[in-house]
């Protein structure tokens, strides 16, 4: 995959990836909550998520994915906009390592089952308990 470990051949190699490979780099971290009940750190983005930004001026705000630019490897979040200076709004686009997964859109049921696969059957019973 990645012959040279030199800093600029990885970059290199991340920027011309393949669209389904650039795929995978579109991950966030999760919320503690979600990382204890999925069993893993983090997970690949996709619309409708519920993320909070981590950093920047945005700090603490919290929206869903409206859409996500594979190419430029982005991700834009509902009602967080900018002006600019001709006076238009703009929505501001945010880097998948900049931001934390507050909920997850569970639409989709293999998505479901990709989350579940490092889930022990113990705590799957005793959420369906629960519920």
């Amino acid at each position: 995959m990645i012959e040279s470990r030199r800093p600029n051949k990885q970059r290199k190699w991340m920027y011309q990836a393949p669209l389904h490979v650039k795929r995978k780099f579109i991950s966030a971290h999760l919320s503690k909550e979600l990382s204890q009940k999925y069993r893993r750190n983090s997970f690949p983005l996709r619309k409708g998520d519920e993320v909070e930004v981590m950093s920047g001026s945005f700090k603490k705000k919290t929206g869903k994915i409206d859409k996500i630019n594979l190419k430029k490897q982005r991700v834009f979040i509902q009602g967080i906009i900018r002006k600019t200076s001709a006076g238009t709004e703009k929505m501001v686009s945010f880097h998948p390592s900049k931001l934390k997964i507050m909920n997850l859109n569970l639409g989709d049921k293999r998505r479901e089952k990709i989350l579940m696969k490092k889930v022990p059957v113990k705590v799957e019973a005793k959420a369906e308990a629960k519920s």
